[in-house]
């Protein structure tokens, strides 16, 4: 018999420590036991005192999970707890390379924000509704057999490694010695190490690249940083598998010379400039033209007001507004790619949405970052914005024709319609309902209350929870100018998700009585 190492020592205390504050019994229905599996006789992640309820994330059946989460609820573990164990789980069983994983962990933080909005008797809801598809997803592919990552071999660590060297490994597509380096990293400072990968992730523009770079890193709100160098492993991962793609493709990305040269011509690397406020019309002016004009046009924009001292945010702001038109002016689905995205549908992988959770993300990473990467991570969510109108719409959400039609609504129906237009499917309704309420200047809470619902109980093709937070951020910082704009998108993508009800929400209502 092998003898036991650290690692597997503390994992077995940690299940321990849960099994006494749960008690035998609960104990044994949450499947928890002191044995280790036939996986875990190779070296295996594991996560201390968390490591039960991480389990219990990998390895339940979807009929199990809700008697064992709500178990481990009446046993006092918080809904903290459980986004933490499955972003874990998730991290531990795809490595931020499986499609649906990742996606899954993009919209863990999402749900635990959305849960704090809810009625005490709900909050469970829109959290167990991501764990579901969390571990539905791990236990349908069988990930816990094959998980993704594993302990970084200490041999693989470089001293003195950099942000330089990071980016020469994932180019080469090196996955071992982009590991290495970013171990090392991770080893001296992982804000270091974040702002190192953040170099990486800047060097293509796809939305799931960016977005899982922001989540992993808003997950360390949730999990403490102990857990940032597994979590944000994730998303160097994801782009050296790109590069593979890259590679096979034979073309390099404009961005690649693109961004050191603006850095460069404008010196904007080097030191911050004086902070130039923007009014209401300069940003409206900057939206337009990141929307309309090709990727390179719009970035040189951003960096040409950057270096004229106009303040991130600012810039940040018209990035949003871009991608908020992309929804606005969609003119739809024109050919069902599944039947959760029929003809004249918004949701899901739509542009708008795309180029509205990257933009989220852009903002959201510039702000936590360092200087360089503030302004670099600008220039690249304008470049990743701009470009994509060929066949838009040359009106926005709501047309005329929509708001025409709803001017016989009585102020006080507003929301009741806006439900009923929801549940019509008819996304131009919606907005134009929603807009109207907005320029009432009505207090937004009961509209995203009416948004949420619908948020939780549809599957919204993998985007619900991500888009969601976007536009809950995005509103929440949004000049007043400006703000509606991201309601009415989000009542135009709500009414276009309906329909398609999450997998796990209606048990869970009935187990919970709501």
């Amino acid at each position: 018999m092998r003898s036991q190492g650290r690692r597997e020592f503390l994992a077995n205390v940690g299940r321990g420590m849960l099994v006494a504050s749960v008690g035998a019994t609960v104990a044994q229905d949450l499947g928890l036991s002191m044995g280790l599996s036939a996986a875990e006789e190779s070296p295996r992640l594991t996560f201390g005192a968390i490591e039960p309820l991480v389990t219990i994330m990998e390895e339940s059946s979807p009929d199990q999970l809700f008697d064992k989460v709500t178990a481990a609820v009446q046993s006092g573990t918080s809904l903290r707890q459980l986004i933490s164990a499955a972003a874990l789980a998730n991290a531990r069983a795809f490595g931020g390379q499986d499609y649906e994983g990742y996606h899954a962990m993009m919209a863990l933080a999402p749900a635990l924000a959305m849960s704090a909005e809810m009625p005490d008797a709900q909050r469970l809801l829109p959290v167990f509704k991501v764990l579901y598809r969390n571990t539905s997803h791990i236990q349908g592919v069988g990930a816990r057999t094959h998980e993704k990552l594993h302990p970084v071999d200490s041999s693989a660590k470089i001293i003195g490694a950099d942000a330089k060297t990071l980016l020469a490994r994932s180019r080469s597509v090196d996955m071992d010695g982009a590991e290495g380096v970013f171990a090392s990293l991770a080893d001296r400072s992982i804000d270091d190490a974040y702002n190192a990968l953040l170099e990486v992730v800047q060097d293509n523009t796809n939305v799931h690249r960016v977005v899982l770079a922001w989540r992993s890193w808003a997950m360390l709100d949730i999990t403490g940083k102990e857990y940032a160098h597994t979590l944000l492993r994730q998303s160097l991962r994801y782009c050296v598998d790109e590069e593979a793609g890259i590679k096979r493709n034979k073309t390099e990305p404009e961005l690649r010379r693109l961004l050191p040269t603006l850095l460069s011509s404008h010196s904007l690397a080097e030191s911050p400039r004086v902070k130039r406020q923007a009014d209401d019309a300069w940003i409206s002016n900057l939206a337009r033209l990141i929307y309309s004009s090709p990727r390179a046009a719009a970035a040189s924009a951003v960096a040409d007001a950057l270096a004229e001292g106009f303040r991130p945010e600012d810039v940040g702001e018209a990035i949003s507004l871009a991608a908020n038109q992309l929804v606005l002016h969609d003119p739809g689905r024109q050919k069902a790619d599944s039947d959760a995205k029929p003809i004249g549908s918004v949701h899901g992988a739509s542009v708008g949405v795309h180029a509205s959770d990257a933009a989220n993300a852009w903002r959201n990473i510039a702000r936590v970052s360092n200087y360089r990467n503030t302004i670099a991570s600008l220039i690249v969510g304008a470049y990743h914005t701009a470009g994509q109108t060929n066949g838009q719409l040359p009106q926005e959400y709501p047309l005329v024709a929509h708001r025409e039609k709803t001017k016989d609504v009585k102020d006080a129906d507003l929301l009741a319609e806006t439900d009923a237009a929801i549940r019509a499917k008819d996304q131009g309704r919606a907005s134009a309902l929603v807009h109207r309420y907005g320029e009432l200047g009505r207090d937004s809470r009961p509209i995203f209350d009416l948004l949420l619902k619908y948020a939780i109980s549809e599957d919204g093709a993998l985007h619900a929870e991500k888009y969601y937070r976007t536009v809950s951020e995005e509103f929440a910082v949004a000049r007043p100018a400006f703000r509606w704009r991201h309601l009415d998108a989000l009542a135009r993508v709500t009414a276009s998700e309906y329909g398609y009800p999450a997998p796990g929400v209606a048990e869970a209502r009935k187990r919970l009585s709501v």
